[in-house]
């Protein structure tokens, strides 16, 4: 994907946030990730000079939401959360569950054939455990038991998420998330 370069502080939309500097960094970064997409280095360096703050501060704000991307995103994304409620509720089996069906490891930058699977630390959605959001579309109380097996496959087809060697999913070169029980 290509992108016009950030190269004047003008193009940076800081007038029009007001307040301090720091306040106003996070509407910045949601602004220019509207316009380009993704937040590249250079642009995370411009803004740390232009907002007068610590590229660390920058980068460590940007980097501590998952909705800000740092690389170049593939056409399609996966965010499982991995947050306490989801945590024990099963979040560990169903990012296995996608790393399977979609064919790709679990935080791989690059994803595999279109898609992307990162973990996230919350989404918000606690008490609806364990949940997805696929593309921008939230999947909720995703089943998770034994016997569950089917509906959640129906829950994922209804999403838009192809099965491994089916569309944009390729099992071929995944690299699969280790079970629960192989993490160290």
């Amino acid at each position: 994907m290509v992108r016009p370069p950030l190269n004047t502080a003008a193009q940076l939309p800081v007038e029009a946030t007001g307040g301090a500097p720091a306040d106003a960094l996070i509407e910045v970064l949601h602004r220019l990730q509207e316009r380009q997409v993704w937040l590249d280095r250079d642009t995370l360096r411009q803004v740390a000079r232009q907002l007068r703050l610590p590229l660390s501060h920058v980068v460590g704000v940007a980097s501590f939401y998952h909705l800000f991307l740092l690389k170049q995103p593939t056409p399609h994304r996966c965010a499982v959360c991995l947050g306490s409620a989801c945590f024990v509720r099963g979040a560990l089996q169903l990012a296995q569950t996608l790393s399977e069906r979609l064919g790709v490891a679990l935080d791989d930058p690059e994803g595999d054939g279109g898609w992307s699977l990162q973990r996230v630390g919350c989404l918000g959605a606690c008490g609806q455990a364990p949940v997805l959001v696929v593309d921008e579309r939230l999947l909720t109380r995703l089943p998770l038991a034994g016997d569950a097996r089917p509906q959640l496959e129906q829950r994922l087809d209804e999403a838009g998420l192809p099965r491994a060697g089916e569309g944009d999913g390729r099992a071929s070169a995944a690299r699969p998330t280790p079970r629960p029980e192989e993490q160290p």
